[in-house]
């Protein structure tokens, strides 16, 4: 599985997705090129697009989007309008973040410590 990430500023990075024994340790593609964008351009990065392919071994496509931490991730580091492209078995689909992750929180949802 591989992502492109477009930042707001014009720059492209590519990533894959690495695999893990025990799935729960297994990195996306899309979490992996948002890592590798904010260690690049660093924290101020925003994400402008983002694109996610993958294919089985014999070359089929395979349908994918984001997951839910994907989405998570890439939501607190882009606006509701960045374009997500992903691949279904009826073709290539575009859509606004904010379609595909309606309810997103982020560091502004959490509450202030008075500590």
């Amino acid at each position: 599985m591989g992502a492109a990430l477009e930042t707001t500023t014009g720059e492209v990075v590519t990533a894959c997705n690495v695999e893990n024994a025990s799935y729960g340790l297994t990195s996306c593609a899309e979490r992996n090129a948002v890592f590798v964008a904010v260690a690049r351009f660093g924290p101020a990065m925003r994400v402008a697009r983002l694109a996610v392919a993958a294919r089985y071994a014999d070359g089929r496509v395979r349908p994918i989007s984001p997951c839910g931490a994907c989405r998570q991730v890439i939501s607190e580091l882009a606006s509701p309008e960045c374009e997500i492209v992903y691949v279904t078995e009826t073709g290539v689909v575009r859509r606004t973040l904010v379609a595909l992750f309606p309810d997103s929180f982020g560091a502004s949802n959490l509450p202030v410590s008075d500590t």
